[in-house]
């Protein structure tokens, strides 16, 4: 049986960061997201991942900004409530410590396969007994791929916007109870 993990969103985050203006980066995060993990250490291949996000809970610091990301120009959160990742396969890293979790991404009511770098940061009992365990993932996605095509031309040249998003999530999950888990 597969040890499955709950997400301690209270220590766990998922972030993004695209360019904007060419030469600046904006930094944004979501702020309600759940996951569904299980872990196989005897064999990684059967470990998997599922992540379902509140589209509605993008936040980059920037009311107005955020607004107009929640509209149809971007997610579309009236239409399309979440975003999603459903791992596809795990697979082992050339150094210990390392893997792939290769996964469908939906964004609106695009699917795409995404491919995540992923370095475990350590595993332990915290102060109450609680075996856990940490995992910092990282991927790169063209925007465009998921329909989020909405950007302005700038007078100087380049875009308002850039299409590479930098996905980055620091992840902390406590292990279930051999009863829960069941």
């Amino acid at each position: 049986m597969q040890p499955r993990y709950t997400i301690d969103t209270a220590h766990s985050a998922v972030h993004f960061v695209v360019r904007h203006m060419v030469f600046a980066k904006v930094r944004g995060r979501f702020d309600r997201w759940s996951a569904e993990l299980a872990l196989d250490d005897q064999d990684l291949a059967k470990s998997h991942v599922r992540v379902t996000i509140d589209a509605a809970s993008v936040d980059t610091g920037t009311d107005k900004r955020d607004e107009h990301l929640r509209s149809a120009d971007f997610f579309d959160v009236a239409t399309y409530p979440t975003l999603s990742f459903q791992s596809t396969r795990v697979e082992p890293g050339k150094k210990p410590g390392r893997f792939t979790v290769v996964g469908d991404l939906t964004i609106k009511d695009v699917t795409r396969e995404v491919t995540l770098e992923v370095e475990e940061g350590g595993r332990g009992k915290d102060p109450w007994g609680q075996e856990r365990v940490s995992f910092s993932a990282s991927a790169a996605i063209d925007r465009r791929d998921f329909g989020l095509t909405w950007n302005q031309l700038l007078e100087a040249g380049g875009v308002l916007v850039g299409d590479k998003v930098e996905i980055a999530i620091e992840v902390q999950a406590i292990a279930q109870a051999a009863a829960q888990a069941a």
